[in-house]
């Protein structure tokens, strides 16, 4: 169904306004991915409505296909929505009823943490971080209070945090030392933990601006 609107918003929305679709870019947002590790990030679709809508996408000229290869990749318009995302999470954030205990993919909590990092506390530090959640990996770059992400096959940086979204979530959300999560066997951490502790630091859910 499409918006019979001169509406610019409506005219956006019938590219990206179906369910899952705006999740699917969430997916490609940092690296290109095959069909199952995109549906390994989105547990509850199915892969006839995964298939649909990166063919809704493809049209809308937001998705490319190697069909030799069988890698989805974001166009430069794809990778416009960012911003979308981020105002998305900071207004999910004034929103009732959200559950942290529910599925969080290794690309939600990259996204996650650009909107709710502390920029007071961090304006001024620089930090290169490493997260491995097996599957995917990432270095993050803190420069002037923002964040750049990067997916990467091995991640080099003083400290690497291990685990899974979930638990990788808790370390940097929660108020537990990552000593204490590490003895618990929550997540891992290689390289010096001082500078890991001090980066988690930087993030508390709804604080940032």
């Amino acid at each position: 169904m499409r918006y019979d609107e001169g509406c610019l918003a409506a005219h956006a929305l019938n590219v990206i306004g179906d369910r899952w679709a705006l999740l699917v870019v969430r997916e490609l947002m940092f690296a290109p991915k095959r069909f199952q590790m995109i549906r390994a990030g989105l547990p509850g679709i199915s892969a006839s409505v995964l298939t649909g809508r990166l063919s809704q996408l493809g049209q809308g000229g937001v998705v490319d296909h190697d069909d030799r290869l069988g890698i989805y990749t974001l166009t430069d318009l794809g990778r416009q929505l960012m911003p979308v995302l981020d105002e998305l999470c900071r207004w999910g954030l004034v929103l009732p009823g959200h559950d942290p205990s529910r599925f969080i993919s290794p690309s939600a909590l990259m996204i996650s943490m650009r909107v709710n990092i502390v920029e007071g506390l961090a304006a001024d530090d620089e930090a290169l971080a490493g997260f491995d959640f097996d599957s995917e990996a990432f270095e993050m770059r803190l420069e002037g209070g923002r964040l750049r992400t990067t997916a990467v096959a091995r991640p080099d940086a003083p400290f690497v945090l291990s685990g899974s979204g979930n638990n990788m979530a808790r370390a940097v959300y929660g108020h537990t030392p990552l000593s204490d999560l590490i003895a618990q066997e929550i997540v891992r951490v290689r390289g010096d933990l001082e500078q890991a502790q001090n980066f988690v630091g930087f993030f508390r859910l709804g604080t940032g601006r």
